[in-house]
C-alpha cells in the first residue's frame, strides 16, 4: 500500500500543487510511523495563494470547497473520500510556521515535488523515542486545548507524554476553562473511545486538566472506567454479540473519522458524571454532548441500580419486561457498567441471552395485535385507552399468558370490562 506521502494517494494530482507547497501535520507523522487511514486527511501550508490553489482544484474536480478563515487565509476542499486543507504559512520561512505548532511529533514537514523531509525540530527522533514533547509551553497556552491533546495523541500512538510537557500542562491546566466545551468534548471522547486511552486519562485528570469541566470525576470514577476496559473483554470471550452492539454507533450517528458515539463511550462518560441525574444533565450540556447522549448518559445512571436488583434477586417476567421496556437499547452499556462495578457475569446472563435473542418475548416483544386492528375488534374510538390496552397486552404477552392474536383480543376485552 502507499504511504499518504506519495501523491499517487491523492485525489488530485502534484501539477496542481506550486513547488512552495509543503505537507505538514499530523498526516505527515502518521506516514512515517506507518499508519494507515481509511479516509485521507491532508494539509498543505504555502507562502501565498493557498486560498486561489484550493478553489481552483475544487472547480477542477468538482470537489466541495469551504473558505475556513478568510483573514488567516484558510481553504477546505472535500472529496468523496479526503479533506484537503490549504492554508498560508504563519511567517516568512516554512521554519517559522513550524516553530508555531504543538508538539515536535507533528512539525515535521514533508515537499512533494522533491520527496524530502523538513524536520527542523527533531521530531523524528521524538518519533523514533515515541515521544510527545512540546514545542514551546508559549504554544501550548497560545492554544491551551493542546494540554489535552498531548495526552490523546499519546493515548493514539502508544506514546508518553515527555517530562517536561507533562509539567508545562500541569501549570497550565486552568487555562483549560478557555477553550470551548465541543473542542474538549472532541479530545475526551477520543480517551474514552479505548482501552489505550483509559491510562492517559488518568494521567489527565492527575494533573488537574479535567478539573474545570469534570469536576466530579475522581480516583474511583477512573477506576470504574479500567473496570469497563476489563469487562469488555469478558464479554468478548462470552458474549461477542454483545460487545459488538457495544462498540457500535448510536442510531442517530455514523462511523466518521473515529468520532461516532458509542455505547462504550456512554458507559464510560456515567463513570465520570455525579450520581444525581440533574447534576450529571447539567455537566452534560456543559460540554454540549447532543440530547440523544444525555439521554443515554442518564437512563444508564437510572437503570443500573435496577440492573443490580435484577442480578441479586430472582425477578418474575413481568419485571424482567419492565427492566427492557426502561433500558432499551442502552443495555449494553448498563451491563458493562454492572460489571465494572463488581455483578458477577453468571448473574446477568439470562438477561444478556434475552437481550440478544431477537424473538424473546421478555426484552422484544413482538405486538400480537395493532392498534387499529384493536379498536376495530372491540369497536372502540381512539383514545389514549387503546395505548394502554397495547402495552398491557405487551405485559401478558411477556409473562406468558397469552401468545396469540385471538388471546390478545381476549384478554383487552376481559382487561376493559367489554
Amino acid at each position: 500500500m502507499l504511504s499518504v506521502l506519495s501523491p499517487k494517494t491523492w485525489p488530485f494530482s502534484l501539477e496542481w500543487l506550486p513547488e512552495s507547497a509543503h505537507l505538514v501535520g499530523g498526516n505527515v507523522r502518521d506516514a512515517l510511523l506507518g499508519r494507515k487511514a481509511d479516509y485521507l486527511d491532508l494539509d498543505f501550508v504555502l507562502p501565498e495563494g493557498a486560498v486561489e490553489v484550493a478553489r481552483a482544484i475544487a472547480q477542477h474536480y468538482r470537489a466541495g470547497y469551504v473558505l475556513l478563515d478568510g483573514d488567516r487565509q484558510i481553504a477546505r476542499v472535500v472529496f468523496d473520500r479526503a479533506t484537503v486543507d490549504f492554508a498560508k504559512q504563519v511567517g516568512d520561512r516554512l521554519e517559522v510556521d513550524l516553530q508555531r505548532r504543538d508538539f515536535t511529533i507533528n512539525a515535521i514537514a514533508y515537499h512533494p515535488h522533491t520527496a524530502t523531509i523538513i524536520d527542523p525540530l527533531h521530531g523524528c527522533d521524538d518519533l523514533r523515542k515515541r515521544l510527545i514533547r512540546m514545542i514551546a509551553p508559549e504554544n501550548l497556552k497560545e492554544d491551551p486545548l493542546r494540554l489535552l491533546r498531548a495526552y490523546r495523541q499519546a493515548a493514539q500512538l502508544g506514546f508518553v507524554v515527555e517530562p517536561d510537557t507533562q509539567a508545562t500542562a500541569q501549570r497550565l491546566a486552568p487555562c483549560l476553562a478557555q477553550i470551548a466545551p465541543e473542542r474538549v468534548q472532541a479530545e475526551l471522547n477520543y480517551l474514552l473511545g479505548t482501552a489505550q486511552g483509559t491510562p492517559l486519562l488518568k494521567m489527565a485528570w492527575t494533573d488537574q486538566l479535567l478539573s474545570i469541566w469534570l469536576p466530579h470525576a475522581t480516583r474511583n470514577s477512573l477506576d470504574q472506567i479500567a473496570g469497563i476496559d476489563r469487562a469488555t473483554v469478558a464479554l468478548n470471550a462470552s458474549y461477542p454479540p454483545l460487545l459488538a452492539e457495544l462498540t457500535g454507533w448510536l442510531k442517530d450517528q455514523q462511523k466518521v473519522s473515529g468520532m461516532g458515539r458509542s455505547w462504550l463511550r456512554v458507559a464510560k462518560l456515567v463513570c465520570l458524571m455525579p450520581p444525581a441525574a440533574g447534576m450529571a444533565e447539567a455537566e452534560l450540556w456543559r460540554l454540549k454532548y447532543s440530547r440523544l447522549e444525555v439521554q443515554s448518559v442518564l437512563t444508564v445512571i437510572q437503570t443500573l441500580p435496577w440492573l443490580e436488583a435484577l442480578a441479586t434477586t430472582p425477578a418474575p417476567r413481568k419485571e424482567q419486561y419492565q427492566f427492557f421496556r426502561r433500558v432499551g437499547s442502552s443495555f449494553p452499556a448498563v451491563v458493562v457498567l454492572g460489571l465494572a462495578h463488581g455483578l458477577p457475569l453468571r448473574a446477568i446472563a439470562p438477561l444478556i441471552e434475552r437481550f440478544l435473542d431477537p424473538n424473546d418475548p421478555v426484552a422484544h416483544p413482538i405486538p400480537l395485535i395493532s392498534g387499529r386492528d384493536l379498536m376495530k375488534a372491540l369497536n372502540l374510538s381512539p383514545s389514549p385507552r387503546i395505548g394502554e390496552l397495547l402495552e398491557a397486552i405487551q405485559q401478558a404477552q411477556a409473562e406468558g399468558d397469552i401468545s396469540l392474536r385471538q388471546e390478545a383480543i381476549d384478554f383487552a376485552r376481559r382487561y376493559s370490562g367489554l
